[in-house]
């Protein structure tokens, strides 16, 4: 899609002038390109209890809901001068997720990608990681917010006469004197080895301990193993 980003700041120019700020007297426009050709505006609105005042990319992003949705592809902010203004961190946040990372920002000599202004950005996949699908590992909705925590033993056990792995996953955290309320969160499905037991485990908690056959422990979640634990487990000698 083409821009004119001339057309673009000539409209947050016009915003701007239109901005509240009667505490800070730094008014700011921003004009939007959306995917779909419109171009939406917005400007900052002060208030006397200064944590509740608006940037314009806020009205921005508003504007663009309220006019239909889609996705922003550049945009041009301006300060009082009417030279390209950098949105603050809140608002590069904001702009990330209504532009994406491929979101053109005017700046001098050349615009900048939002992944440019906002490397490692946090966004929804983040969330997803915790909380969302994973595969043939899913955690059970109500078990969602113990992810993270307590620990999984996994280990093997026999199943019609063949040797598979399955586990636990418990709510205490092993540490002694640990207060955490004891019991058994999930028991783990029948899995055809410990690398996929281990896996399981993961998914769920970065404490992951492996009990062998003849009730050996090793250590296969993050970190150091704790006290107590001997080795490391390596999925080679499985």
């Amino acid at each position: 899609m083409e821009i004119d980003w001339a057309a673009l700041r000539a409209a947050a120019i016009e915003t701007m002038r239109r901005a509240y700020t009667p505490v800070s007297d730094f008014p700011v426009g921003v004009a939007g390109l959306v995917d779909d050709g419109r171009v939406i505006v917005g400007c900052n609105v002060e208030n006397a209890s200064l944590g509740m005042t608006l940037c314009a990319e806020c009205g921005l992003v508003s504007s663009l809901h309220a006019t239909g949705g889609g996705r922003l592809v550049a945009i041009s902010c301006v300060d009082a001068t009417g030279a390209p203004l950098m949105p603050c961190g809140r608002c590069r946040q904001l702009l990330w997720e209504h532009g994406g990372p491929e979101l053109l920002v005017e700046a001098l000599p050349r615009p900048l990608r939002m992944t440019e202004l906002l490397p490692y950005a946090f966004g929804y996949e983040d969330m997803e990681r915790v909380t969302g699908p994973v595969g043939a590992a899913d955690v059970p909705a109500e078990l969602a917010k113990w992810r993270g925590r307590g620990t999984v033993f996994v280990h093997p056990d026999l199943s019609g006469g063949a040797t598979i792995w399955t586990g636990y996953w418990e709510r205490s955290s092993g540490e002694p004197g640990s207060a955490d309320e004891k019991g058994i969160l999930e028991e783990g499905p029948n899995l055809p080895n410990a690398a996929a037991a281990v896996a399981w485990g993961l998914v769920r908690t970065p404490r992951v301990v492996v009990v062998d056959a003849e009730g050996g422990l090793s250590w296969a979640g993050e970190g150091e193993a704790p006290e107590g634990i001997p080795q490391r487990w390596e999925e080679e000698k499985q």
